[in-house]
């Protein structure tokens, strides 16, 4: 038995079942070890963005952590926008980073480069085995660390002699994991007598609090209370749709954001921090929270937010089960060209239950988010650290991580194109997962941003850099070239019938959406 060995095996010993894999020369007996261990799926991806972007997905649906495999610094690099998303929805990754040997180290080989400083700038915890011995212990302590609630990205680092050098049988113990933290009980009863007061109160939430458990007890405290049900603009995930609790999206534009707040007196935060504006604009607010409110944070993000609402649920009295649910409609749908209403309303209308939706569907994701709200009960991803790139990859992951679930990647053109080798991993794996390419031929939202940072008369160069039309992307035959079934749609009648087949067949499908 080698190091490498050892470690897989010690990590499927953890229950650790999924790899999502970019390798090289100095992970092959990294590559060797997996090859011994069936308790792990082994999945490549052909661009490490693919890879650390469906260890998000994964991590958001299974709550475990999926291990990747990078190949040195300049892999690690390459999958760094998808892991910084992954962190900001704190999802659990445990990425797996192969080094040179320790004595090649010196020559300064061409890939050679400070794989610690890249890793430090990300993860919340890495490491780096000392000895071939201590290889394993070191992946189980970033494996417990990726555990620690809610979810951490953390990062080691195998060099390549620590890998195959041999050791003995001995197997060390899996680590315990670390205890979740509680709210502190005075800022329980705080948020209590808030909401007892009269007043507008609202509740904003983000993390585990937007789990239907965690929705369930908000439910219960809005209905007894009055107060507002507030999530984030950018969730890791939320329970949507029939059956469950609703609430409300707080809008991108920071001067939206800080008018849908307004009036509110009392504003209380579980799972998440105050909000602010994505980003500054001229004569245009930042900090988005009424300047009069009164602000309580129940904990941080580390903090067990479903425990925390169940405690204020209760301390405030209210009935165990709330009544007011989301109720499942139909939505009729306008014949002709489609727009992003209709869209939404025909993902409405064909959604099934228990659906997973990636969105990142950009200008066109907000009206398909804002009708699926009495659509089939399924959960919504969305783009957390606004690195684009995001969509396909984290529905890979989640279709791993949730083979029984049917997957919906909304997925605007230019952001499509980031990570477009998603597309061959779905089909090598035949995962469930239906892509909606939504085709403007543009960044439309960077049009929007032009105009909103003062531009006031973009010229033609300006305009270029915002156009995906010279040349035309022709998005069926990208999907077909990767083996996967596609078709172009450009009425909403076809949008309908090619939904309605996607939906109830299983197996990977690309839907051009012509907008």
């Amino acid at each position: 038995m080698n190091g490498a060995d050892r470690l897989i095996k010690q990590l499927a010993d953890a229950g650790v079942t999924a790899c999502f894999a970019n390798p090289g020369t100095s992970e092959m007996q990294l590559v060797a070890a997996l090859d011994k261990e069936p308790r792990i799926r082994a999945i490549l991806g052909l661009f490490e963005g693919v890879v650390t972007g469906a260890a998000d997905g994964f991590g958001r649906m299974a709550d475990q952590p999926a291990l990747t495999l990078l190949h040195l610094g300049p892999g690690y690099a390459n999958g760094i926008a998808n892991l910084h998303n992954a962190s900001r929805a704190n999802s659990p990754i445990l990425n797996m980073i192969g080094d040179h040997a320790t004595h090649h180290l010196e020559l300064d080989a061409p890939l050679t480069s400070d794989i610690d400083g890249l890793t430090n700038a990300i993860c919340a915890w890495t490491g780096r085995s000392d000895s071939a011995d201590d290889l394993a212990t070191t992946g189980l302590e970033a494996w417990r660390e990726s555990l620690r609630y809610p979810g951490q990205v953390t990062a080691f680092v195998a060099p390549a002699n620590h890998a195959w050098d041999e050791v003995d049988g001995t197997e060390g113990a899996i680590p315990e994991l670390i205890e979740i933290q509680s709210a502190d009980d005075t800022v329980i009863q705080q948020a209590i007598d808030a909401l007892s007061n009269d007043g507008n109160s609202a509740i904003f939430m983000g993390g585990h609090a937007l789990r239907e458990a965690g929705l369930q007890q908000a439910g219960r405290i809005a209905e007894y209370t009055g107060a507002r049900l507030i999530s984030e603009t950018f969730f890791s995930r939320q329970a949507r749709g029939a059956g469950r609790v609703e609430t409300e999206r707080l809008p991108y534009f920071g001067e939206m954001a800080a008018e849908h707040l307004t009036g509110i007196d009392t504003l209380i935060f579980v799972g998440t921090k105050p909000p602010v504006s994505f980003f500054a604009y001229p004569d245009k607010p930042g900090w988005l929270s009424p300047e009069s409110a009164t602000l309580i944070r129940v904990g941080d993000q580390s903090t067990d937010a479903i425990d925390a609402l169940t405690r204020m649920a209760d301390g405030l009295g209210a009935q165990q089960t709330p009544t007011r649910f989301a109720q499942r409609a139909e939505q009729a749908l306008e014949p002709g060209p489609i727009n992003a209403m209709e869209l939404g309303k025909v993902i409405a209308n064909r959604l099934p239950d228990h659906a997973i939706v990636s969105d990142e569907g950009a200008t066109n994701g907000l009206a398909a988010f804002l009708l699926t709200a009495n659509a089939a009960p399924h959960d919504w991803l969305t783009l957390t650290g606004g690195a684009i790139g995001q969509g396909l990859p984290l529905a890979v992951g989640a279709a791993v991580a949730c083979p029984d679930q049917k997957v919906l990647a909304l997925e605007a053109d230019g952001s499509a194109m980031y990570t477009v080798q998603s597309l061959w991993t779905i089909v090598r794996e035949d995962l469930d997962v239906t892509v909606l390419i939504l085709n403007n031929g543009s960044y439309a939202i960077l049009n929007i941003e032009l105009a909103r940072v003062g531009v006031e008369k973009p010229g033609p160069t300006a305009l270029s850099l915002l156009d995906l039309t010279n040349p035309e992307i022709k998005w069926v035959d990208i999907a077909v070239g990767m083996g996967m079934q596609a078709e172009r749609v450009e009425t909403v009648e076809a949008l309908d019938a090619a939904m309605a087949s996607a939906m109830t067949e299983k197996g990977p499908r690309l839907i051009e959406v012509m907008l």
